[in-house]
């Protein structure tokens, strides 16, 4: 039997943990042994992780990377602590050069790079292969051992602002680098044109059935009388629900009757509210917060809606797909890897004021609306069939 390990930061809820939980459902498991680990145990999703799925053990220094700072002092975790600070030091440095800029990630990756040496191994168990699924991926390339290793890329690398020098020694230990789409693959390779030969694509694997029967509870907050529009993410920039408020307002002001739900949380929750405050959109932007089960709300809403500047490979839009949602997604840089506008999506312009344009074009044409919904109950967004490119990998 062939042996996997899967590493992962957490199961708190979001679109790469939904995805993981996809790919662990759709292994053979009378064929192949299952391990995951986690650095913290803890999150929305862990209720989520198949049965067959062999948890290894919590790790103290582990958790302590995805705790606060405080965490290590308390425990005393001295060299967790130093490694934390000099890596905090020393994206603090690096992101002066970038200042004004956001999406600015060497923080995250500076925590795992001057902590590692620190770190004890996974396992001492030599596994056929071994899954990062999560950035930055210092821990499966140097405290995992495996035949092949494989890191995953979810989003788009062309809209981070990254130690690209840094990052690269760590990429290159990999033997292959997993992107989610074609347009994940794209944007990766533009930053690492280095890596292009171990670039490959495996698309999200996710679970359907599960999805399918979560989506049956039933839902109060969605008003009958109106157009409900729905929006999930984390609250923060690259998801620009920032700007719902106004895009909203300035469909309301046409005439056009509609509420907008978002669900989620993140550092830009405050932001959105005062937003919402300002523009006196209280009765019609309505922020229901974190939900552990999001799937009721997406079967009962009337479009779902991704505002993105930027994403990988959306998986609460193919969430939405398989639930036969008509949605609505930005013209972000790898939308056109996302759906095919038109038949099983409508891609509108990021900018408020065509964006509000593009979504009521959709929602004043039924007949369109319910074609796209039709559509998408016609595909296959599980993806099942592409756990096969990781069993031709270890065969």
């Amino acid at each position: 039997m062939k042996k996997i390990i899967v590493c992962m930061t957490s199961m708190y809820l979001g679109g790469a943990e939904r995805s993981l939980i996809g790919l662990l459902n759709a292994f053979d498991y009378e064929k192949y042994e299952v391990s995951l680990f986690l650095f913290d145990q803890n999150g929305e999703l862990m209720n989520d992780i198949p049965e067959r799925v062999h948890l290894l053990p919590e790790i103290k220094e582990y958790k302590a990377l995805e705790q606060p700072f405080s965490y290590s002092v308390k425990k005393h975790m001295w060299k967790i602590a130093i490694g934390r600070t000099v890596g905090k030091l020393r994206s603090q440095g690096y992101s002066k050069r970038f200042k004004g800029m956001t999406d600015i990630i060497v923080g995250t990756e500076y925590k795992q790079k001057y902590t590692i040496k620190h770190l004890p191994v996974i396992s001492e168990n030599e596994y056929d292969m071994a899954i990062s699924f999560m950035i930055p991926h210092y821990v499966v390339a140097e405290k995992v051992k495996a035949k092949i290793k494989l890191a995953w890329v979810h989003t788009d690398y062309t809209k981070m602002h990254l130690d690209v020098e840094s990052e690269y020694d760590m990429w290159n230990q990999y033997d292959h680098i997993v992107a989610v789409s074609e347009g994940v693959a794209d944007s990766f390779i533009r930053v690492f044109p280095g890596l292009k030969e171990k670039v490959i694509i495996i698309e999200n694997i996710l679970p359907e059935q599960m999805i399918l029967e979560k989506a049956n509870n039933e839902v109060h907050e969605f008003d009958p009388a109106t157009t409900n529009l729905l929006s999930i993410g984390r609250f923060a920039s690259a998801k620009n629900f920032k700007n719902i408020p106004d895009i909203c307002k300035k469909m309301i002001d046409k005439g056009y009757k509609i509420k907008w739900y978002l669900i989620g949380y993140g550092p830009e929750e405050d932001m959105i509210k005062d937003r919402i405050n300002e523009l006196n959109m209280n009765d019609f932007v309505i922020v229901l917060g974190k939900k552990d089960n999001p799937y009721p709300y997406i079967k009962a809403c009337d479009y779902y809606v991704q505002p993105s500047r930027y994403e990988g490979k959306a998986v609460t839009v193919r969430e939405a797909q398989i639930l036969g949602k008509p949605v609505i997604i930005t013209a972000y840089e790898t939308s056109g890897s996302q759906l095919i506008n038109g038949y099983d999506g409508w891609i509108v312009p990021l900018e408020n004021e065509l964006c509000a344009k593009g979504i009521a074009e959709l929602i004043s044409d039924k007949k369109k609306t319910k074609e796209i919904s039709e559509n998408c109950l016609k595909q296959d967004y599980s993806n099942k069939k592409e756990i096969q490119k990781i069993y031709k990998m270890i065969t």
